[in-house]
């Protein structure tokens, strides 16, 4: 199997598409990418389903793999596990399109990659005759955790601890963590932040002494989007949405759309951001930020700088200050030029900032465009399109329409619906000006009567089940955490 990968930071740490999945980040603290884009014209794909799309994108994104085993990975993934026929269905609402991604097993857009990723890692395992045990580190800002663990559930040999900020989720996301089954998973809540949950996974990464793994035999990786067997998977309905506007009759092949996404740690864009690369006509890609700004003001001034007071919002999937997955982008725009990406990361990891060269940003803004929206805007969203259209959106959601009506263009606007409003059930109602019981059981019933649409089955399910972890851990424990739960595994 040819090394296609190489790491954001060094050429030299090459890898094929199996090594990459399993390894998640590489060994100098890279992200691996691939080294060309492969070319995936729609025009093949008109009279596909949302399974062979999958097919097809996964099988040239991720070299080393099969086309019968990525046949088998799609069709494990996603047989019966999504509530629609179709994955990602793609509704009009009012002049716009949302794309609906949260029609599956955690009601949040990350079960369409999560549900694929064990698949790949069980199979890279087989391929590569990988003998220790894989455990998997995640940071979540709220939904990927409860999709990793969903994944992840009962799959031998691979074991799973999620981290989650103590603050700043919504109670249905915390519900669907702590009380998650399976026998191989564990979650832990952090003091602070998402960025200080997901800083101490890539320390325990870069600092975990190999010999300790070894003799507790098992290997770290992730499941976050810094795993490019994440991160593929989201291509796919990129392609699936675009091919939906054309069965609408909304463009023909080969014409144009945007697409506008709630964005945090900058995975979800960077998808579709790959996907123009690989040929789909995709005009502008709108990033849509929260209050916590620090990828609108990227976009607008050239520099990233954490350096700012860390928001929580009504929208806590994207309360994040470090977008991980705009380091891949910076590969690309600078020529896969690892030297210069590895001297940018450092200036953010000693000053919390870097600036990117002028012809560089002339190149991201070429594609990109960048908005916010703070909670106020977001609820005024979320009440002004339901008067309008009877359309209930989540506050994520809310964000992205907000920032998509400042950048509309002569192409069809496709927005990111990335998680059910009934995750989001008591923001909900009190932006649409409806009283919000204190129970949040009762806040589902109160929404469902509003809307008229029904809850996902399977929030009742999480809000029902006893509370299974507790631990509340400090920043810098993570490390002993981690070390005591692998030494008992």
């Amino acid at each position: 199997m040819t090394n296609a990968f190489c790491s954001t930071r060094g050429a030299e740490h090459a890898a094929n598409a199996p090594r990459a999945v399993l390894e998640g980040l590489a060994p100098d603290g890279g992200l691996y990418i691939l080294k060309d884009v492969p070319d995936l014209p729609p025009q093949q794909m008109l009279a596909d389903d949302f399974f062979a799309v999958a097919r097809r994108v996964l099988t040239a994104y991720l070299p080393g793999y099969s086309s019968e085993e990525i046949a088998q990975c799609v069709q494990r993934a996603y047989q019966n596990r999504f509530d629609v026929p179709g994955v990602a269905p793609l509704r009009a609402v009012g002049d716009n399109y949302v794309l609906e991604l949260f029609h599956g097993p955690t009601a949040a857009f990350k079960d369409v990659a999560l549900s694929v990723l064990p698949q790949l890692m069980r199979c890279a395992m087989r391929k590569t005759g990988w003998q220790e045990d894989m455990l998997i580190l995640t940071a979540t800002s709220g939904d990927t955790g409860s999709a990793a663990l969903t994944g992840f559930c009962d799959v031998e040999g691979i074991r799973v601890l999620v981290f989650y900020p103590q603050h700043g989720i919504s109670p249905i996301q915390r519900a669907q963590m702590t009380a998650m089954r399976g026998d191989n998973i564990d979650v832990c809540a952090v003091e602070g932040n998402f960025d200080a949950a997901q800083s101490g996974v890539k320390r325990i990464f870069s600092q975990m002494p190999p010999a300790f793994c070894r003799q507790n035999g098992f290997t770290l990786s992730s499941a976050n989007s810094i795993n490019f067997g994440r991160l593929a998977p989201q291509i796919v309905y990129y392609y699936t949405s675009y091919l939906q506007l054309v069965r609408m009759g909304r463009i023909a092949m080969g014409e144009r759309a945007d697409f506008c996404v709630p964005t945090g740690n900058f995975g979800d864009i960077l998808a579709g951001y790959l996907a123009r690369e690989s040929g789909l006509p995709v005009g502008r890609l709108i990033c849509a930020s929260n209050a916590n700004r620090v990828l609108t003001d990227f976009f607008e001034t050239g520099v990233y700088n954490r350096n700012r007071e860390f928001l929580t919002t009504l929208s806590p999937s994207m309360d994040i200050l470090i977008s991980s997955n705009l380091e891949r982008l910076l590969y690309r725009t600078l020529g896969n030029d690892a030297s210069a990406v590895r001297a940018l990361m450092e200036q953010l990891r000693t000053t919390g900032q870097y600036r990117m060269p002028d012809e560089a940003m002339e190149k991201i803004r070429s594609v990109f465009r960048a908005g916010c929206a703070d909670d106020a805007q977001t609820m005024r969203a979320i009440k002004e399109v339901f008067a309008a259209t009877g359309y209930v959106m989540d506050p994520h959601t809310a964000v992205a329409w907000k920032v998509a009506q400042e950048h509309r263009s002569d192409a069809p606007m496709v927005i990111l619906s990335t998680a059910s409003p009934y995750k989001f059930a008591g923001s909900v109602l009190n932006a649409l000006g409806e009283s919000v019981p204190q129970d949040t059981l009762e806040q589902l019933t109160a929404l469902e009567s509003i809307s008229g649409t029904r809850a996902p089955d399977v929030l009742r399910e999480a809000l029902q089940r006893r509370v299974r972890f507790r631990d509340v851990i400090a920043p810098e424990d993570m490390m002993a955490y981690v070390q005591g739960k692998a030494a008992r595994t």
